[in-house]
């Protein structure tokens, strides 16, 4: 899908999938708009990237699950988190209607140069 120039135009209907739409992308960064209309990872499975992820939501709701945490995060639009590498996490629940909107900015680190 090709980038809008406003992040809430041009939202997708619901469907199986999410939606992601990769905003801007440069070596060592990517930025995307992730539409979710009720979708949730699957049971049993953990996002463990190797790089940082900074996520806010805009609009709608969403439960986020932490491997390291006891208890769901609600999110709501303005809540954001910063996601270290490795930290393994996943989302529990996305609200549907009205759809779920987020802003996704992944930043992976570059290695150390050689001393």
């Amino acid at each position: 899908m090709t980038p809008t120039p406003n992040l809430f135009e041009d939202l997708p209907l619901a469907s199986i999938e999410e939606d992601i739409c990769v905003l801007f992308e440069r070596p060592g960064v990517m930025i995307e708009r992730i539409v979710s209309t009720g979708q949730a990872s699957p049971p049993g499975f953990w996002y463990d990237q190797n790089w940082t992820e900074w996520v806010v939501l805009l609009s709608g709701a969403a439960r986020l699950r932490f491997e390291d945490e006891t208890e769901d995060r609600l999110f709501a639009p303005g809540d954001h988190i910063l996601i270290a590498p490795r930290r393994r996490h996943r989302v529990e629940w996305t609200q549907q209607d009205p759809p779920t909107l987020w802003l996704a900015v992944h930043i992976r680190e570059e290695e150390a140069p050689p001393a």
